[in-house]
């Protein structure tokens, strides 16, 4: 599918609440290679002088937030082509973020030749932030009558395409909201600047167990329990 260049006007203004998942555990990491927490601040100090220097953008916003725009992946997201500038990537609610890190979970996994007969286990964390700014709405007509390209699979062509489009207007598109591929009637949201973004003060946080392996992905939060079955 084509769309029309007039369709890029439908840009608006929209606010709300947005979850993703990161794992959590660069702390254990690092905490594993030091006798005291002296050494661990140090080292952690000198990793983050190793990290690419944070885009002007990103200054002062937390770490939840800019990292996404910190590196320059050579891997291909929804919609982001490799090697393009940071995009964030967020759903309207915890379940459709597990059914989004499910599958890449699995995906890597699958493709790591050394664990693929095995398990792993990891900790995530869930957090809230907050969206403000300029977006399209692809789950509204015109845009929505493509609702099988947005959601293709494997095909990130035409996601690619059009956000390369909406970063280009004047001024420049902040984010797009779809609907989620891998969570039937998830609603998720990609968001192509960081200044669009804060986190609510409290935040709230959620630590989520997750067990990946060939056959299905296992998350759980509480008395939350979802499950994955892949291949």
């Amino acid at each position: 599918m084509s769309w029309r260049q007039e369709w890029l006007a439908q840009l608006q203004w929209g606010e709300r609440a947005l979850w993703r998942g990161v794992e959590a555990q660069h702390r254990a990491a690092t905490m594993r290679l030091v006798d005291d927490l002296d050494e661990q601040l140090l080292l952690e100090q000198l990793l983050e002088e190793s990290k690419p220097k944070l885009p002007p953008a990103a200054a002062g916003t937390h770490y939840l937030l800019f990292t996404p725009f910190r590196y320059v992946s050579p891997w291909p997201s929804r919609f982001r082509r490799p090697h393009e500038p940071g995009a964030w990537y967020g759903a309207d609610d915890p379940a459709t973020v597990a059914g989004e890190l499910a599958f890449w979970r699995w995906r890597f996994f699958m493709d790591s030749d050394g664990l693929r007969e095995g398990q792993v286990l990891a900790e995530l964390t869930f957090f809230q932030a907050r969206f403000a700014g300029l977006e399209l709405d692809l789950t509204q007509p015109p845009w929505v009558e493509n609702r099988t390209g947005w959601r293709d699979p494997d095909d990130y062509s035409q996601c690619h395409a059009l956000a390369a489009e909406v970063r280009a207007l004047q001024p420049p598109g902040q984010a797009i909201r779809y609907e989620s591929a891998r969570c039937e009637g998830g609603m998720c949201q990609v968001v192509f600047d960081v200044q669009t973004l804060s986190i609510p003060n409290p935040g709230l946080q959620q630590t989520w167990t997750c067990k990946t392996t060939k056959g299905r992905v296992l998350l759980s939060h509480d008395e939350d329990r979802l499950q994955f079955d892949m291949g």
